[in-house]
């Protein structure tokens, strides 16, 4: 569903901190081909409406250290709503869960793993297990080698929704 309430210079300022981050109000308004000042008013404004959730950088983690990528499907018992809340709560308290999606189908969650190694990787999936959080059936897959990663772009994402 569109929101009628972005019009196309909202969505130029949102495309722009999605691909550049934080930008100087100058640089913001270059980009956006917009006047400094009512540009910024524009982003405080988004950001007060909860379309900018962060400001991120995306790090070359394997240039930092070494570490395991896995991603784990996993299918619960029950599925009573409270059971995926049991699930979800010790899943948002799991540091190495960097990612998690509630998903139709086969399968309830896919989650992603960022862990020293893979042996720490499984003493994680044990404690998940151990705890008794309704897990009935995971599937794991070691990531090998990232291929793509990147954010949707905004402006062909909006185009086909019109």
């Amino acid at each position: 569903m569109k929101h009628k309430h972005l019009d196309a210079t909202d969505l130029r300022i949102l495309s722009a901190v999605q691909s550049h981050g934080r930008l100087s109000k100058t640089r913001l308004a270059e980009i956006v081909n917009l006047s400094p000042t009512p540009c910024w008013a524009r982003l405080e404004r988004l950001k007060a409406a909860g379309y900018i959730v962060g400001f991120h950088a995306q790090l070359a983690l394997n240039k930092i250290c070494d570490f395991s990528e896995v991603i784990v499907t996993v299918s619960l018992t029950q599925h009573r709503k409270a059971d995926f809340d049991r699930f979800e709560t010790r899943i948002l308290a799991t540091r190495e869960v960097v990612e998690c999606a509630a998903t139709g189908g086969g399968m309830d969650y896919v989650l992603k793993f960022i862990t020293p190694s893979l042996s720490m990787f499984q003493d994680v999936m044990d404690s998940l297990l151990e705890a008794e959080i309704g897990i009935d059936r995971y599937m794991t897959y070691i990531v090998t080698r990232r291929i793509k990663s990147q954010q949707p772009d905004l402006s062909a994402l909006v185009d086909r929704g019109a």
